[in-house]
């Protein structure tokens, strides 16, 4: 009897450890195609993570909306059903209106100056401003500044009148097409290829990477090299789940998302030039350089969203985002 019951408690307590052994699964989504920046850093995470914590953590990557689309990850998140996610941040507007700076248009130089805002300890403090809603910032994830496309030539703010331009759900985007009288259109990213193609919009606004690896090249006549925005993307976890994994596991898994980013926005920064000239390559598309008196005079006809969004961003997020502009001193 005495052997049976050793036999059986030696069963169990291997049947525990075999049990504990088994990865805990992450599931990462995202909404865009593989060979973009942040298909590649959700990539690059799964590589790192598993190599940091062999055998304990198994991450499965799901690009172009999967699981989920852009209207519906965060919510995922929030139940549990993933476990990060990329959204872009003009989605944060309903967990803090912090945020919606990046969304101002003509607001930040270049791709530099934003990256230098993000790493500042004004942009840093950013990634935490959603915790008391469940939400947790793991990082900043470049895709590039924004180009308008539309079947009609962009040069002047009058040329976008009366047309209709998709946009993420956002406030400020609504806002800042309706600063030049014309029509924003919420629609989700999987949406766009077709609704551009039918007509449902006649424009719309993306990074290169997007313009190139969505194909909207195709399906739009001119793209003018405005540069208005950022669509950057904040890396967010369950705050929840990310409170609640061992201490080493959490460790390994900041790490390795450290260093996906860093990855990332590598790719962001050296991408954008040669997915803008296999645009151009395409000869599907006339690009449209603006000089720099037309870049200021889009940047004065949208710069009254900047005060019409202030009360909710606050004038200090403002004026540190305009500091980053300023080249740092070496």
């Amino acid at each position: 009897m005495k052997l049976i019951i050793a036999l059986c408690s030696a069963l169990l307590l291997s049947l525990s450890v075999a049990a504990s052994a088994d990865p805990i699964i992450i599931k990462y989504s995202h909404v865009v195609a593989e060979n973009t920046p942040k298909g590649q850093a959700a990539l690059k995470f799964k590589e790192l993570a598993e190599k940091y914590l062999p055998g304990k953590v198994k991450v499965e990557v799901f690009p172009n909306s999967q699981l989920y689309g852009d209207g519906k990850e965060m919510e995922a998140l929030l139940l549990g059903d993933v476990q990060i996610v990329a959204p872009a941040l003009a989605k944060f507007g309903k967990y803090t209106k912090k945020l919606q700076v990046f969304d101002l248009p003509f607001l930040f130089d270049n791709i530099h100056a934003v990256d230098r805002f993000q790493r500042s300890p004004t942009g840093l403090a950013l990634l935490d401003s959603m915790e008391d809603k469940g939400i947790i910032g793991l990082g900043f994830l470049h895709n590039g500044m924004k180009e308008l496309s539309a079947n009609v030539p962009l040069r002047t703010p009058e040329d976008a009148k009366g047309l209709k331009f998709r946009i993420m759900s956002s406030d400020v985007l609504e806002a800042q097409f309706k600063a030049l009288d014309a029509n924003p259109q919420k629609l989700a990213f999987a949406e766009v290829y077709q609704a551009l193609q039918s007509g449902v919009v006649d424009g719309a606004e993306n990074p290169w990477s997007n313009i190139y690896t969505k194909k909207f090249y195709e399906v739009q006549k001119y793209i003018t090299e405005s540069d208005h925005g950022v669509l950057d993307y904040m890396v967010v976890t369950n705050a929840k789940w990310w409170n609640g994994l061992p201490a080493d596991i959490r460790k390994g898994l900041a790490k390795a998302m450290k260093e996906s980013i860093a990855y990332g926005n590598k790719i962001a920064l050296n991408d954008a030039a040669d997915y803008r000239a296999k645009v151009i390559a395409a000869h599907k598309a006339k690009v449209i350089k603006l000089t720099k008196a037309q870049k200021a005079e889009w940047r004065k006809a949208m710069k009254p969203v900047w005060a019409q969004f202030e009360p909710a961003i606050g004038q200090d997020l403002i004026n540190a985002a305009l500091e980053a502009n300023k080249p740092q001193k070496k």
